[in-house]
């Protein structure tokens, strides 16, 4: 008997690995979630705790928190191939997590060109239905919004650091507000209510 102790082990382990929930399975979710999933990406030397308070405004409003995703980039000083490359595991593990096809990204700053190159070089045009940027460096990627993704671009006059011009973009739904700093842009209400119009629109 002491020799099949061993055996046994091994085998109640190997069912154990099999039928916990998480452990050898994937992490698929059971249903879609009830909303498309929003996943936000930072800017220049920021993190995913960027959008602490328009992820709180947001669940105030109605979204749940498996449906808000805030990813923390790789590079810092906003490398586009790095930082795409990571958007895009980022948002297939979203989309594997709450079984949709799409999401919206809500992006600050450089995380606005980042997030566009993303769609337009790693493949992800098919796989985001709204694009929403805040103070966004989008003309370091494109002019243009790219075709068949809604695109909201937020920005303000009072920018010192990402000036209106490199924000705005052709096709774009470009909305100016004034009076907000580029870091206010993520603690503003007027631009989180601009942010849930885009968002449902």
């Amino acid at each position: 008997m002491k020799r099949l102790r061993p055996l046994l082990i091994i085998l109640m382990s190997t069912i154990f690995a099999f039928t916990l929930p998480g452990i050898g399975q994937s992490t698929t979710a059971s249903a879609a979630t009830a909303r498309t999933p929003i996943v936000f990406v930072h800017g220049l030397t920021g993190s995913d705790s960027n959008f602490a308070l328009i992820e709180r405004y947001l669940r105030g409003e109605g979204w749940s928190s498996d449906e808000l995703f805030a990813m923390d980039l790789p590079s810092k000083a906003g490398n586009q191939l790095l930082n795409s490359a990571a958007i895009s595991r980022f948002v297939d593990d979203v989309l594997r997590q709450t079984g949709h096809s799409k999401v919206h990204i809500v992006a600050h700053s450089m995380g606005g060109a980042n997030s566009l190159y993303y769609i337009l070089n790693r493949g992800g045009r098919d796989k985001v239905d709204k694009l929403i940027t805040l103070g966004g460096a989008n003309r370091l990627t494109t002019n243009s919004a790219p075709s068949g993704i809604r695109v909201t671009s937020i920005y303000s006059t009072s920018d010192t650091i990402v000036s209106p011009l490199l924000s705005r973009l052709d096709g774009a739904n470009n909305i100016s507000v004034n009076l907000v700093s580029h870091i206010g842009l993520l603690y503003n209400s007027r631009v989180n209510a601009l942010i849930k119009a885009a968002l449902i629109e």
